[in-house]
């Protein structure tokens, strides 16, 4: 297996749900799969990069889950600030709602829960780094930062990688950073993962971000959503007799 297996993916059916609940027949299943990934694509798009919101006011996206049934499409949007995706009076929820009905043609529901502790969120840890090159930060101290603030936020340990032009240097290279323990190929411990781009004037900056939030047999894991706002529990595993 070696360091290369992406750590989500591998505990999907396991120890995880997976991102999209809906099942379709061989004629229809390869269309909705690519409709899912559009929606993403776009959700993602008009969130971070909607000309009428300020830096602010971007919301940091931790993960879209997409649920299907016969009558409707329901997107579940997980992020640190509901408010910015909502609007006043939802106003902003009821624009992107019709954006993605005009895309899919399709009934659309979309349905915010709110990240609590996005500092153990390895996708919302990403997005920060990203935005924090993205500002001319010295990478060095963004890294330990976040680092830091996820090890006192409970979380077992934190990996990071940079890769391209760090610093404005003419040659692109690969920078680590880790604290604690990531153990890749346990498949009872939760390891998150995100990855995130940054985009500066020397070129784009990648992030990858590993985050150990604990061990699903011993129960000793950190969540990073609100139980009640409908956090995703873990499928059961079938035992054979």
């Amino acid at each position: 297996m070696g360091q290369k297996v992406r750590p989500t993916g591998f505990r999907v059916g396991i120890m995880t749900d997976w991102a999209s609940a809906w099942y379709a027949n061989k004629r229809d299943f390869s269309e909705l799969l690519v409709e899912d990934f559009r929606i993403r694509k776009f959700i993602a798009t008009y969130l971070t990069k909607s000309k009428d919101r300020k830096k602010e006011q971007r919301p940091a996206i931790a993960k879209i889950r997409i649920e299907r049934t016969r009558e409707r499409v329901s997107v579940m949007v997980y992020s640190s600030r509901v408010g910015a995706i909502i609007g006043k009076k939802g106003e902003k929820i009821d624009k992107l709602t019709k954006a993605l009905e005009k895309l899919t043609r399709r009934h659309i529901e979309v349905k915010t829960i709110e990240v609590t502790r996005p500092e153990i969120d390895a996708q919302i840890i990403a997005e920060d780094i990203a935005e924090q090159l993205e500002k001319r930060s010295s990478f060095r101290r963004t890294m330990k930062t976040a680092m830091q603030r996820a090890m006192e936020g409970g979380a077992k340990g934190i990996k990071l990688q940079l890769s391209g032009r760090l610093g404005g240097a003419e040659m692109a290279r690969c920078e680590k950073s880790m604290e604690g323990s990531i153990p890749l190929s346990t498949l009872r411990a939760k390891v998150d993962y995100g990855f995130s781009e940054a985009s500066t004037a020397q070129g784009n900056i990648g992030i990858k971000c590993w985050v150990n939030n604990g061990d699903f047999v011993t129960g000793e894991i950190n969540d990073t959503t609100d139980a009640q706002a409908g956090g995703q529990k873990r499928p059961q595993r079938r035992r054979r007799g």
